[in-house]
């Protein structure tokens, strides 16, 4: 009887290591935020040659970070260059929250843009700013990640 409890207790402490050891070894996603803010490429188009074309927010905030000014400076310099080509400053959200929340949080955060470029010489006439709140995922997955990467406004161009 000493022996089948001993073996009993054997087998589950096995069984438990096994386990354990199996959730240990998976793979983890590589992180690609830093401040809750995305910091990957993969969801990044070009505006133009070298020129990003989105930027991206923490939850709930319409701050722009550095990483996203400078984005917008590069775009900046290329709108000075290109003075015949207007844009459309998309914001966008992630599901979280109303859709009338993430429509006005997406409008701040295409205004963020919109002020950032004008600072930098860009005509408010040549940029028109629409909301898409939640409605637009480029990930449409429910994770952190893709949270990360939906907020985000979107310089596109309008002509």
């Amino acid at each position: 009887m000493r022996f089948n409890i001993a073996f009993r207790n054997f087998f589950i402490v096995l069984l438990s290591t096994l386990v354990l050891s199996a959730c240990a070894t998976q793979k983890k996603a590589s992180v690609q935020t830093v401040d809750d803010v995305y910091t990957g490429t993969e969801t990044i188009e070009y505006l133009a040659k070298g020129v990003p074309d989105r930027v991206f927010f923490a939850t709930n905030k319409s701050k722009l970070t550095t990483a996203a000014r400078d984005t917008l400076r590069k775009q900046a310099t290329w709108l000075r260059k290109n003075k015949d080509i207007n844009i459309t400053v998309e914001g966008h959200a992630d599901e979280r929250g109303t859709r009338e929340y993430n429509l006005a949080l997406g409008e701040r955060r295409a205004n963020a843009a919109k002020d950032y470029l004008m600072t930098y010489g860009i005509s408010g006439k040549r940029i028109s700013v629409i909301s898409y709140g939640k409605e637009r995922p480029v990930n449409p997955t429910s994770t952190p990640l893709a949270w990360s990467q939906n907020r985000r406004s979107v310089s596109v161009k309008a002509n």
